[in-house]
């Protein structure tokens, strides 16, 4: 996540003095973490065995795909800065063999998929699991790690956070439509968010597939966590993950944002209960304004030179102190997805 955090920062503002002085050495030491972690088959597809990812109710498993992806990136990452900075790689002794091994490894990371549900595993062999017992399990016994024991749990097809959802977020680029709404439609009756850091996510991702009215209870859900109390631990310090995943689940979900390349993407869609939705970024020198209502997008360029950003897949060339105004397309109807028994997001 740090890795993908350094990454992350330099594309959004360009700073080569923190890419070289301290970004260099991070991505060099993870990518290297990773190699020594992962291991090639008789095949030659690479695994990263024996971990636990984002979901803590899976653990010990092999090939978590949020794990995996993230360490792909990681290794390419680190090939790619390696590349450009030669003398701070011959500092950290990284070599172009070395380079070359970490680029060998995240080609043939492999990703687990169910060919027969046509659906991405969370990791390997999971959607074989038995399903967790949802019918025989009451309201009260909720949080489920405090009422049975985790040798049960691991065994099973139930979520604590999101994990693959998570993993479609932060790896966007690795789905493409149809498979995240299918992804998402299997695995939100498995989520009982058993904690604070799930709910924004899945409120990312129901947005994105369509479904804006469970995206807005999502939301609400994590920017009310501590306001409302609703894990009753709230005299034990605020949620700071869960009011920061708050501003995840708006602009990330309603407006759709993601960093396309060394630009922004945007493919915003309101739940019928906000009339507007309006946000600034500083994104690589430039200040962006972009207002959102059911009906239109509008994007202003407040300073810095012309930026290339897209809209719901258009390109749109925005110029300094001018505005440039796109309708917004309707939502592809899907079903509604089901949430496990007593888990349902509250209504508001």
């Amino acid at each position: 996540d740090i890795a993908h955090a350094v990454v992350r920062y330099v594309a959004a503002t360009g700073d080569e003095d923190f890419e070289r002085e301290t970004g260099i050495e991070l991505l060099v030491e993870t990518a290297r973490l990773w190699r020594s972690l992962g291991h090639h088959d008789h095949r030659g597809t690479f695994h990263i065995d024996g971990v636990t990812g984002p979901d803590e109710y899976s653990a010990i498993a092999d090939d978590n795909i949020y794990t995996n992806l993230m360490a792909r990136a990681n290794l390419l990452d680190a090939a790619d800065v390696v590349e450009r900075y030669p003398k701070e790689a011959e500092r950290l002794g990284a070599d172009d063999e070395e380079s070359a091994a970490w680029r060998d490894a995240a080609e043939a990371m492999h990703i687990p998929y169910n060919a027969e549900l046509r659906v991405h595993e969370q990791h390997a062999g999971f959607t074989r699991y038995q399903h967790w017992d949802f019918a025989n399990t009451r309201a009260d016994q909720y949080p489920l790690m405090l009422h049975f024991p985790y040798f049960d749990i691991y065994r099973k097809q139930v979520i604590k956070q999101a994990d693959l959802v998570l993993a479609m977020y932060a790896c966007s680029a690795e789905f493409d439509e149809e498979h995240i709404a299918r992804n998402f439609a299997y695995y939100e009756p498995l989520t009982v968010r058993d904690s604070s850091l799930s709910a924004s996510v899945q409120a990312v991702i129901a947005a994105q597939t369509g479904h804006l009215r469970l995206a807005y209870d999502y939301a609400a859900e994590a920017a009310l966590m501590d306001l409302e109390d609703l894990e009753h631990n709230t005299r034990d310090g605020l949620h700071i993950a869960s009011l920061a995943g708050t501003w995840l689940a708006l602009v990330m979900g309603f407006g759709g944002t993601r960093r396309f390349g060394e630009s922004l993407e945007f493919a915003p869609r309101l739940p019928e209960k906000f009339s507007r939705l309006a946000f600034s970024m500083l994104f690589r020198g430039r200040r962006l304004r972009v207002e959102f209502t059911q009906q239109s997008a509008t994007y202003a360029l407040l300073s810095g030179p012309p930026l290339t950003v897209r809209h719901h897949g258009e390109e749109l060339r925005l110029e300094p102190n001018a505005t440039t105004c796109r309708p917004v397309p309707p939502p592809k109807h899907r079903p509604a997805p089901e949430q496990p028994p007593h888990r349902k997001p509250n209504v508001r």
